[in-house]
């Protein structure tokens, strides 16, 4: 089994109504219960919004501290999934649900194997 990483994105312009999106969540707490039933589910993290980033880097030697997101965007990282499955098509099957439930889009990128 590989593992891959389903990243959300999220527009900053915020987030759909209350009721909205009570059901959105509903949904997808049904799809992270479907993935630990079919013993894909590794990992789930939420994130705070962009604003709340700092960045650490270093430049000419000297380290520099910066509040605010890595770089300028209208969407940002808004959590990621962590899925054991067998192949890239079964994670885009799992990445394709959790955009049609959310109408986010979602990054599937492979991780390297530990073993």
């Amino acid at each position: 089994m590989k593992q891959y990483m389903l990243t959300v994105y999220q527009p900053d312009e915020g987030t759909p109504p209350a009721a909205e999106l009570e059901k959105i969540m509903r949904k997808v707490e049904a799809w992270d219960e479907e993935l630990k039933a079919a013993d894909a589910w590794v990992f789930t993290g939420g994130l705070y919004p962009a604003g709340t980033a700092t960045v650490v880097r270093l430049r000419d030697g000297e380290t520099l501290i910066t509040d605010g997101p890595y770089t300028e965007g209208k969407e940002h990282i808004g959590g990621f999934t962590i899925i054991r499955v067998a192949d890239l098509d079964a994670a885009l099957k799992w990445a394709e649900e959790f955009t049609r439930i959310t109408t986010l889009p979602v990054e599937v990128r492979p991780m390297p194997a530990d073993d």
